[in-house]
């Protein structure tokens, strides 16, 4: 298994539009999500000092190629369209790798 940790702006005015899609995800979406081998996902909101929103994210992959189950989910038709609701909200970091949506982050500690 392992963790990872994701962060992602989130445009001010879309924050309540959010967290009322988060609040009701589509059953399929879930679906999806533990078909690729994700578990104990979640996200948390959080204004930084910048006055700025930001959503972090924490899941576990427990599949064996990562790679691949982000290319299925990517291509389902339902997440596609749930992803054109949520999209709108987010706001990429400016300074993400290349094909990043959310920005991956180092894990610097983990206590078992």
């Amino acid at each position: 298994m392992k963790r990872y940790g994701m962060v992602l702006g989130l445009r001010p005015d879309k924050v309540d539009e959010y967290k009322k899609l988060h609040a009701a995800v589509w059953p399929d979406v879930l679906r999806m999500i533990a078909d690729c081998h994700i578990r104990n996902y979640s996200i948390y909101l959080r204004r930084l000092d910048d006055g700025q929103p930001y959503l972090f994210s924490y899941f576990e992959y427990t599949g064996d190629d990562f790679a691949a189950d982000m290319a299925k989910m990517a291509a389902d038709p339902t997440t596609r369209r749930w992803w054109s609701f949520c999209e709108p909200c987010q706001k990429p970091l400016a300074d993400r790798a290349p094909g990043e949506w959310w920005s991956a982050m180092e894990e610097v500690f983990h206590t078992d």
